[in-house]
């Protein structure tokens, strides 16, 4: 089929012969082939459960054990409450926790520098997949301005004739963010040399184009690829998607992502795109009909999405035409904010503005909002509330207990660990001995300091802080560490087995499973001390829920030693805190915890909220 080729944004008109090559053909080159930028994956999102708590008929729960004040070290901090400049401009401190966000990272810099590593690796550490691209484009350098198809075919002699020639420059081109007029020189040169426009170095021109926002030049795309190929493939439709939801043409973008449902579930962020446009356009009803159909789908709707549905209310109040009653879109945007409790979502700071701004614009209600942190009695800074309890309530103690019990303590891999014997006879050990008030990882412990030959001085040291108070302790150690040696004395040990139940396992047990079955044995008031994160068991976890459940305990039970132990120094913990970090509400106020640092990990929480309050 001969056809005329109109080399997008030029005056030149070229007769080539386009062969086309069978989408078939196309989809089995393997993913290395194409860029990541166009390349994308659906994922299904494991069904997020949970369920809304009431505060104020909340079951009082069991409150842990009382580590004395003396060798906790807290922090407070004072936040000017009147607005949120002060507070982001000031670095106030928090309370100390390993579950503090930023933590992790500002350890591994700490650690980082300790090592004193060589400045060329420290780069090679921090270089990210665009640097790395950038350097394996090296080998190929584009022109810095469109050349001719002399030109071109020149330079392709000196790279060695390769056959892939027009993908890797294109790639290239994208990698360094050329001109688009040097991407349509190339195309040009190729049509010239070839007669061909192969589907994937048009797909890679594509995600050029897209990433540079030439809308007008993906439209041409599309016509051409429309006209040529019998069908397309996820990547080229999403970026079609992404193109088309931020022109006048967005529409067409709604019948895009149907022809992709025909062969999988979109993304989030297809389904983000087009709802972005609908709300731009305000046209709200499509917006929420999307929105309905990307949680039917069970998957996580981006940041965004919820930004862009929570601008969309406040730029229609009080719009005639929206398409949604203002009570029922009300009521949509707060079940959002149900599910980032339900879910444990926190908010980055751009949607927590949007979030603090709709409920300042409600006119029919008179909300404040202000920036402000927590005491580490739990009450808000701004308003004084009280903030809900970090403490499980009998009932969500026993669900987390039965949970744990069957999938960690008892699940399939828990003998990979330990063995059916030696698990047999710590349960018998724990029911002869009394509920303790807390359980500690002594080779954890141990490991606190750098210094390997004082381990047993160490661990000494610690329950001898725990025994000063009057509690109930358990140490969990192995085996080895009762055969004399530098870091194990044996009149370290001797005390130690004098101030505390012990039980030795195994060396080639982990002493994690132990450690969980004697905390939850003992009951909703015994705390455990370790720096271990525990990350792999609340993996082993069935569901959502319980993960979350996992988390709320282990930040209420769990004991850090804070800094480094030594002689004559005192033993501090980190603090535990007295609240939870979840979105929250009473009713005429919300609470809601954001993320300001892109520092935070997945198991850390943030320090920062929104306080919203409601005028009588």
């Amino acid at each position: 089929m001969r056809i005329k080729v109109l080399p997008m944004g030029s005056t030149l008109i070229l007769n080539v012969r386009i062969y086309l090559k069978s989408f078939k053909s196309f989809t089995i080159m393997t993913q290395s082939q194409l860029l990541p930028s166009a390349r994308f994956f659906c994922t299904r999102d494991p069904k997020l459960g949970g369920r809304e708590v009431d505060r104020r008929n909340r079951v009082q729960s069991v409150k842990p054990v009382r580590i004395k004040n003396n060798s906790i070290r807290r922090q407070e901090d004072e936040m000017d409450p009147r607005g949120m400049s002060s507070a982001l401009q000031q670095r106030p401190s928090f309370l100390k926790s390993v579950f503090a966000a930023g933590t992790a990272k500002r350890t591994a810099e700490m650690l980082r520098r300790k090592s004193s590593l060589v400045a060329e690796e420290e780069e090679q550490d921090e270089e990210g997949p665009e640097q790395r691209a950038t350097r394996r484009a090296e080998k190929m350098q584009p022109p810095d301005r469109p050349l001719s198809a002399a030109e071109w075919k020149k330079l392709k002699e000196s790279q060695g004739n390769s056959p892939r020639f027009d993908i890797q420059m294109m790639g290239s081109l994208f990698t360094c963010g050329a001109q688009l007029d040097i991407a349509k020189s190339l195309l040009t040169f190729v049509a010239m040399e070839t007669g061909t426009l192969s589907y994937e170095l048009l797909l890679r021109y594509l995600t050029l184009c897209v990433r540079g926002g030439h809308d007008s030049e993906v439209f041409d795309v599309y016509d051409i690829m429309r006209a040529n190929f019998p069908t397309l493939d996820t990547g080229a439709s999403s970026l079609f998607i992404k193109s088309f939801s931020r022109t006048a043409r967005w529409r067409e973008a709604i019948g895009i992502l149907h022809e992709v449902k025909k062969v999988l579930t979109p993304s989030p962020r297809n389904y983000g795109n087009v709802i972005a446009a609908a709300v731009l356009h305000s046209d709200n009803t499509t917006a929420w009909a999307l929105y309905d159909e990307l949680i039917q789908n069970e998957l996580s709707p981006l940041q965004e999405t919820w930004e862009y549905l929570f601008k969309g209310a406040s730029k229609m109040r009080g719009k005639e035409g929206a398409g949604i009653s203002q009570t029922e879109q009300q009521e949509r945007l707060l079940g959002i904010l149900m599910d980032m409790r339900n879910n444990q979502i926190y908010p980055q700071l751009s949607l927590a503005s949007t979030i603090k701004t709709w409920f300042e614009s409600r006119t029919e209600q008179k909300w404040t909002g202000s920036w402000t942190s927590i005491t580490p009695k739990g009450v808000c800074r701004c308003c004084g509330s009280d903030l809900e309890s970090i403490q499980l309530t009998a009932e969500e103690y026993q669900q987390l207990k039965d949970r744990v019990m069957a999938d960690i303590i008892q699940g399939q891999d828990v003998f990979n660990k330990t063995t059916p014997e030696e698990l047999q006879r710590f349960k018998v050990f724990v029911q002869r001995k009394p509920a303790f008030d807390v359980v500690v990882d002594g080779l954890n412990v141990a490991n606190v300091n750098n210094d390997k030959s004082k381990q047993s001085e160490t661990l000494l040291a610690v329950v001898s802080e725990l025994q000063r108070q009057g509690l109930t302790i358990l140490v969990l150690g192995r085996k080895h560490m009762l055969r004399p040696s530098k870091s194990w004395q044996k009149q370290n040990m001797n005390l130690i087995q004098q101030k505390a139940h012990c039980f030795f396992t195994d060396n080639i047990s982990e002493d994690d499973p132990f450690l969980l079955y004697a905390t939850l044995h003992s009951g909703n008031h015994c705390l455990f001390v370790s720096r271990d994160l525990m990350r792999d068991h609340k993996a082993c976890l069935p569901d959502g829920a319980a993960r979350r459940l996992f988390f709320k305990w282990q930040r209420g039970h769990q004991l850090v030693v804070d800094g480094w132990v030594a002689a004559g120094r005192k033993v501090r913990f980190q603090s535990i805190p007295s609240y939870d970090t979840i979105v929250q509400t009473s009713g005429d106020s919300w609470h809601i915890p954001y993320d300001d640092t892109e520092d935070r990990s997945t198991y850390e929480v943030p320090q920062r909220w929104l306080c919203l309050t409601k005028k009588d």
